[in-house]
């Protein structure tokens, strides 16, 4: 599975780690990812989603899962996300 957070899209960036000396050699930057459970409060259950650490923040600051997804064109979002917004604007239809 590639290191990429399904909410902001965050992914592996790489550069040169550079030494006191000046020499150059390749490195990777990872994303701070990892999987986390948030709540939907539409679907009424937990989405199980790999988020990075500021991915985290920033639907806490939208004010929830549900509130981010909803804020966000689903050109912006990975498949997984996009996925879950589908649901939660299905739910909101039929209830």
């Amino acid at each position: 599975m590639s290191r990429r957070c399904q909410i902001t899209g965050k992914k592996v960036l790489t550069g040169n780690k550079v030494s006191h000396a000046n020499n150059k050699s390749r490195r990777r930057f990872l994303p701070n990812v990892q999987y986390t459970s948030l709540l939907s409060d539409t679907l009424g259950e937990m989405v199980r989603l790999r988020v990075s650490a500021n991915g985290i923040r920033t639907i806490e600051k939208a004010g929830g899962l549900d509130a981010y997804l909803k804020a966000t064109p689903i050109g912006k979002l990975e498949l997984e996300a996009a996925n879950v917004k589908r649901r939660i604007a299905r739910k909101a239809l039929a209830g």
